[in-house]
């Protein structure tokens, strides 16, 4: 079982990989239904695609935004974004199906049960989320809500977490019959929390893509902070909605989140966890070099991608850290 749940794991890093390249590319309202069955496929015919893509005139990005697009420029978003959703459909299958063979078998371990059957329902829940943020995005809007994109996001990272999680506690049982699961130690709640809080500011960063309102570091333009940005009211709406704001949350909090983790992984290291620890540590040097990198590129694509896949990655080596911290006995 350890195996399966690793390789859904990485699935899901893969997942929010696709997912950033389908927010970065613009691609995310090209298919402006929910089908989850008949959706499967991609328009077969000359017909369906010019459906389709009729059904994406209809909606504000095209009318104020892409107005005069061709349908070729059409199916180059259209491909990303039906990769993520058929890349959701395989990952369920992937958690699904094995899970069913296990549980029939009667192989899952005691106490295990729930967990797996509460992963596989966030799952569900979150193609539900997905929907929910694109349909943000198809009457009023030219683009989805970025809240919505920040729960869509935290919802996956949330279910990464909990399948890598799992997958360490059933390969310590593997080891040992009587292992009990490992406990979550407060540095390591606290590294985790501000690591999923500097995440979400991320998440806010793209959706509002604040990643252009200044490219330049460490100064925003010729200021810490840029005199005379327009405020919204009430104030703690700034910290959610206004780009600027956004933006300066993002560049500063990385350093509250890397110290936070800095001391997982000091702690991860006397517990025996060396491994763990370096990799947390390296993962956070170049989270933060591309993170500059991003700013300072004027969000390229490729870098900007690569930020949010170590992202992910760093999540992983935190939980492994947190995991080898929180068990008796750690030797890692």
């Amino acid at each position: 079982m350890t195996i399966w749940l690793f390789i859904v794991a990485a699935m899901i890093v893969a997942m929010v990989v696709i997912g950033g390249i389908t927010r970065l590319t613009e691609s995310g309202l090209s298919i402006t239904q929910w089908k989850p069955i008949s959706g499967t496929l991609p328009p077969l015919t000359d017909a369906a695609w010019q459906a389709e893509f009729d059904n994406y005139k209809k909606i504000p990005e095209y009318t104020q935004i892409n107005r005069g697009m061709t349908l070729d420029g059409f199916k180059a978003i259209f491909f990303w974004e039906y990769a993520h959703r058929l890349f959701g459909r395989v990952i369920g299958m992937a958690f699904a199906l094995p899970l069913l063979w296990f549980a029939i078998r009667r192989q899952v371990p005691k106490g295990y049960g729930w967990r797996l059957t509460a992963i596989l329902a966030l799952g569900g829940l979150q193609g539900a989320i997905g929907w929910w943020m694109v349909a943000s995005g198809l009457s009023v809007r030219t683009d989805v809500s970025h809240v919505r994109l920040a729960v869509h996001l935290m919802t996956a990272l949330v279910l990464l977490a909990g399948i890598v999680w799992t997958a360490l506690d059933l390969r310590q049982l593997d080891r040992r019959a009587l292992a009990r699961p490992a406990a979550m130690r407060s540095v390591a709640l606290l590294a985790l929390v501000l690591l999923f809080a500097q995440i979400m500011f991320g998440a806010f960063t793209a959706g509002l893509d604040a990643g252009y309102a200044f490219a330049s570091w460490p100064l925003m333009g010729d200021a810490w902070f840029p005199s005379g940005t327009p405020m919204t009211d009430p104030t703690w709406r700034n910290a959610v909605d206004n780009p600027v704001v956004v933006q300066f949350i993002h560049r500063w909090l990385a350093f509250a989140a890397a110290a936070a983790l800095a001391l997982l992984a000091w702690r991860a290291a006397q517990a025996g966890a060396k491994r763990a620890a370096l990799l947390v540590m390296g993962l956070v040097v170049l989270q933060i070099g591309l993170g500059i990198a991003t700013l300072l590129s004027g969000v390229w694509i490729v870098i900007a991608v690569a930020h949010q896949a170590n992202a992910a990655l760093l999540l992983v080596a935190t939980i492994w850290a947190a995991h080898a911290l929180g068990r008796r006995g750690t030797a890692a």
